[in-house]
């Protein structure tokens, strides 16, 4: 029996879009024939979930468990909100969620390999859509929690000091405002600088004196670096004050926060079908002008 060698479980995997383990299991039972793997695969239903795995899941639901100063947040995609509210895929996120506080793992391509991904593949052949386990946060110590009510939006919050009334508050204040960073000193010099380039270029724009455009500038990067750092944010909840005299009246300070929002960042493709049955077709011609043309 040939060898099963790591690369070519890793083509079979780019080939398949299976997980390792099961391009694996496919090369052994192959005795490493990649095409007998891939025809066996076709007749199970892995393959069938692999075809899924190219449509972009951007829907999805924010997972989360507290207890005993561990914190858990995870984040399970879908590629609709019709899915979302399923109790399969509801199911599924709460085993992810245990599974991530059991083992404080928030390496996701561990967690499917552990398991998940075959439970991932049978919900796929069961609701019809693409299913993926995109992230997980695990925070300890003196942490709160808040998930909108929808489920598509989850905050977690590490406080030194304080009390759990204030670590609900600075986590929904989160989900609202959703700040980047916790100070303004926190924000890499790097990012400081590509918005300072932008301001440059706006003010410029003015005509006004050298002089009047650097301080136009030095405003313009306070006043961002105020939106985007947790500290300088007016409360949510009461506009007069600020996050960091919030903070400083109880006591406490903020260690850390993660904030998840259902698809953030994945980019969804918008398909004009009437378009795509256009290009389809393309310049082609019925014979008989009086019919349509058909897609071939």
């Amino acid at each position: 029996m040939a060898a099963i060698t790591a690369s070519m479980v890793k083509e079979l995997r780019e080939r398949t879009g299976l997980g390792m383990m099961d391009c694996k299991k496919a090369l052994v039972e192959s005795e490493g024939d990649a095409e007998l793997a891939i025809e066996n695969l076709r007749k199970s239903s892995g393959m069938k979930a692999a075809k899924k795995a190219g449509r972009t899941a951007a829907e999805g639901k924010i997972g989360h468990k507290v207890e005993g100063g561990v914190a858990v947040m995870v984040e399970v995609n879908c590629e609709t909100d019709f899915c979302a509210r399923d109790d399969h895929f509801n199911g599924f996120v709460a085993k992810v969620t245990d599974a991530v506080f059991e083992n404080k793992q928030t390496d996701m391509a561990v967690l499917l390999e552990s398991g998940f991904e075959k439970t991932r593949e049978e919900l796929v052949q069961k609701i019809g859509e693409n299913i993926s386990v995109r992230r997980a946060a695990v925070l300890e110590g003196n942490v709160e929690s808040y998930v909108h009510s929808n489920g598509k939006i989850g905050v977690l919050v590490q406080l030194e000091g304080g009390d759990s009334a204030l670590g609900k508050d600075i986590a929904m204040h989160v989900a609202a405002i959703n700040p980047s960073f916790i100070n303004s000193s926190d924000v890499p010099a790097d990012v400081i600088a590509k918005e300072k380039d932008i301001f440059i270029a706006q003010a410029a724009e003015s005509g006004k004196p050298a002089e009047i455009i650097e301080k136009m500038v030095e405003g313009r990067v306070r006043k961002y670096l105020a939106e985007i750092s947790l500290m300088d944010q007016a409360f949510a909840k009461d506009g007069d004050i600020k996050i960091s005299a919030l903070l400083k009246n109880a006591g406490a300070s903020v260690v850390q926060f993660a904030r998840y929002e259902v698809g953030e960042g994945i980019e969804v493709e918008v398909i004009d079908f009437a378009e795509e049955v256009k290009s389809q077709l393309g310049n082609k011609k019925p014979d008989n002008p009086d019919e349509p043309a058909s897609i071939v």
